[in-house]
């Protein structure tokens, strides 16, 4: 352990004990040394010192006990009990009041600045009234000032260690407020996510499974392709929730398939296909790089607006169009269906759903009945990741 290590260890060891403690145990140090003039030597006449000495040496230290409980009346009593010591004149000298200089530095580290002034300026005034020459005057004036001096020294340093310590602790608080603000917006992906999946699967299999008993009779060829359209999507969707709940659950270990992006969507639409919903993919313009974010969230909002057509709209034709423009991809999801559609932000979960996940990407969507024939149209903008 270097020496710096086991200072601030002795440091912090110290400022953990009562301050009753170390302030006792100060003045009795303070004590010890003020009375050792008057015990280490005899007067002139060989006899002990006057009795009236021993009092002040005690008097004008004892206080510093209190010293941080009342700095100022501390000062005060020990300064005024120091001018008292000349009073009996076989007395030996002393040479500092060590009493009075931590009374100095306490009421300048610990007293507000009123009082601390105040008390700085009458001492000095004392000073110069009682001051047997001016060699004792300057003498006790440097002490005064020097005492003060590392006394403010101590607060402005004990402040800027509160200050720094109180910063931590609000970055602290910060960190965990925008860790927990981070989780609620993951669990709030989750959860869209979730209801994606199950929303565009269930949907999928309840269709396919209700055409199923009619398919067995008419066309038992085709019947055997509805189940192994149901088949497909449920294993899909098992993988997905897999994926998924192993995110959860932080399970590093299990490996885990990509999330779908925008090059899924003809997949996508192949896969809805199969419910007897006709789905045309159509792309133009020259294809852009897509943050990954926006990837994801393109195929996300098609499933969606696909998995709405399924359940709502009553069409047999769906169309899937991407256009990308210099700075932007739009998508738009189109049917023929008669079922009411309203527009965003005011339609079910699903449109809400579409709506949150273009603006996390910077993007907007807009759903509404179609203006070129009947059905309804979802409409997103993403920008387009800048080089």
């Amino acid at each position: 352990m270097s020496d710096l290590t086991f200072v601030d260890v002795a440091r912090r060891r110290l400022q953990a004990l009562p301050h009753l403690w170390v302030d006792g145990a100060l003045a009795g140090l303070i004590t010890v040394i003020q009375l050792w003039p008057l015990l280490s030597a005899h007067s002139s006449t060989g006899e002990p010192w006057h009795w009236w000495g021993y009092v002040v040496a005690v008097g004008a230290s004892v206080p510093l006990v209190w010293r941080r409980r009342a700095p100022v009346i501390v000062l005060v009593v020990s300064l005024c009990t120091s001018e008292l010591y000349d009073l009996a004149d076989d007395v030996a000298r002393q040479p500092i009041w060590y009493g009075v200089l931590v009374g100095f530095y306490t009421v300048a580290a610990y007293s507000p600045r009123a009082p601390r002034v105040t008390v700085l300026m009458l001492a000095f005034v004392g000073t110069l009234l009682t001051a047997g020459s001016w060699e004792t005057m300057l003498r006790g004036t440097v002490q005064v000032v020097a005492a003060y001096a590392i006394g403010r020294a101590a607060a402005t340093s004990r402040a800027h260690a509160a200050a720094l310590e109180e910063r931590a602790a609000r970055l602290e608080r910060e960190r965990q407020m925008e860790a927990e603000r981070a989780a609620e917006r993951e669990r709030a992906r989750i959860a869209r996510d979730m209801h994606d999946i199950l929303s565009h699967a269930v949907s999928l299999m309840v269709v396919q499974a209700e055409a199923g008993p009619v398919v067995v009779r008419s066309n038992p060829d085709k019947a055997e392709a509805t189940f192994d359209t149901i088949a497909s999507t449920g294993r899909d969707a098992m993988m997905q929730l897999r994926r998924m709940l192993g995110v959860l659950k932080e399970d590093e270990v299990s490996p885990r398939a990509p999330q779908p992006t925008i090059g899924d969507l003809p997949a996508l639409a192949g896969q809805v296909g199969g419910t007897g919903l006709d789905v045309a993919f159509t792309e133009s313009g020259e294809p852009r790089p897509l943050a990954p974010d926006c990837a994801v969230a393109a195929y996300r909002i098609t499933q969606e607006a696909l998995t709405n057509i399924v359940k709502h709209s009553g069409a047999d034709r769906a169309g899937i169009r991407l256009t990308w423009e210099d700075d932007t991809l739009m998508i738009d999801i189109t049917d023929n269906g008669t079922g009411a559609g309203r527009a965003l932000p005011s339609g079910g979960n699903g449109l809400i759903g579409i709506r949150e996940r273009a603006a996390a990407c910077g993007g907007a969507a807009t759903a509404g009945p179609r203006q070129d024939g009947p059905g309804f149209a979802v409409s997103v903008r993403l920008p387009l990741a800048t080089s």
